[in-house]
């Protein structure tokens, strides 16, 4: 009975000990998991792959100037032309930061729209050196407008005459960490034999590359400055190459500024919302740019018919001579919202741009 009682009592200095345990194995714990929130919030802060959050300070120059590479083709000029009705419309919506505006024509020489647009001319690639492949013209357009043009604006929106502005854009970019489209076509990874041509492993990852093109992009200018020749020279020894152009085709000047980018250790925010493609894409909501270089096909029900001229289509490519007509037919019931809003806003642009069909 007396060792029995014995072993249940318990010293008053073990239990000191045990709760001095206790209370340090507790601080330690938590000390731990506010060192793991702090470490994660800091990195969704600053991670120039995901969406910038809304509280991150604005800079203090936010403005960014909305440039365009484009030819003094008639298939080119009534889309810049559209265009640049929407910049005008949408420029000083509250939300919107965009600033001045430039149409780079690498044409070499003045055209119809210089005094409609604003325009500096640049000189394409010398003859026969794009082999057919007309935007290889846009890195050297870009490499010759930074460096004669006066640019107020810290940072520059790479855009396309086929872009369309339909809600306020404010400048995506965070500090030196660009704001981009991710295309679900330009895959890194899955061509990573092709890629280390261009990139090699001592560079870094493959993923190092983003899944983007040059445009949508805002992007500080300095950092454009940088990489534009780069972009350049590695879009001109891709097309030089059977292999990467076999493999990359139309998207190879893509892939270009995205490897051009990650040689030069420059990581971009990918923002989703900064553009829809119809017909894939079916809400406007709150995207900023409609893209439309798909076809739309569509029965008189409303049905997709994608790969076959629909009843009712609307295709950039039906108009490489010249302008769509005004007031083109809006698309069938049950048609998606984001074809029916890019067809209105061609309508309105072509009824409120003068000369649309003679000029």
């Amino acid at each position: 009975m007396i060792a029995r009682k014995n072993m249940g009592r318990v010293s008053p200095f073990l239990l000191v000990l045990l709760a001095f345990g206790f209370f340090f194995a507790t601080y330690n714990l938590l000390t731990l998991v506010m060192h793991k929130a702090s470490k994660s919030t800091s990195e969704e802060w600053f991670d120039p792959v995901t969406k910038r959050p809304d509280e991150v300070r604005r800079e203090s120059n936010a403005k960014f100037h909305v440039a365009l590479t484009a030819t003094d083709a008639p298939y080119s000029k009534w889309q810049c032309r559209i265009m640049y009705y929407w910049y005008k419309k949408m420029k000083d919506v509250p939300g919107s930061d965009m600033g001045g505006f430039t149409r780079v024509l690498h044409s070499g020489n003045p055209d119809n729209l210089m005094d409609e647009i604003p325009t500096v001319v640049v000189d394409p690639l010398p003859e026969g050196l794009d082999r057919g492949y007309i935007v290889l013209n846009r890195p050297w357009a870009f490499v010759q407008w930074l460096e004669k043009a006066t640019i107020e604006e810290e940072y520059i929106l790479m855009a396309e005459p086929d872009h369309i502005f339909v809600n306020p854009l404010p400048n995506l970019a965070h500090g030196d960490h660009p704001a981009a489209f991710p295309f679900f076509y330009i895959k890194p990874a899955e061509n990573e034999k092709i890629v280390r041509k261009y990139y090699p492993e001592e560079k870094g990852p493959v993923n190092n590359v983003d899944p983007i093109g040059n445009s949508p992009v805002i992007i500080k200018k300095s950092i454009l400055e940088k990489i534009a020749p780069t972009w350049m020279n590695v879009s001109l020894r891709m097309k030089d190459d059977p292999e990467t152009d076999k493999a990359f085709g139309w998207v190879l000047e893509m892939y270009g500024y995205a490897i051009a980018s990650a040689l030069h250790g420059v990581r971009h925010i990918l923002r989703k919302d900064f553009m829809l493609q119809p017909p894939w894409d079916v809400e406007v909501g709150k995207k900023f740019i409609i893209h439309y270089t798909y076809g739309c096909d569509y029965t008189m029900k409303g049905e997709l018919t994608y790969g076959k001229i629909g009843e009712w289509r609307f295709d950039k490519r039906s108009y490489l001579q010249g302008p769509p007509p005004r007031n083109l037919s809006l698309p069938p019931p049950g048609v998606p919202e984001s074809v029916v809003r890019l067809v209105k806003s061609v309508n309105e642009a072509s009824a409120n741009i003068p000369t649309w069909d003679t000029l």
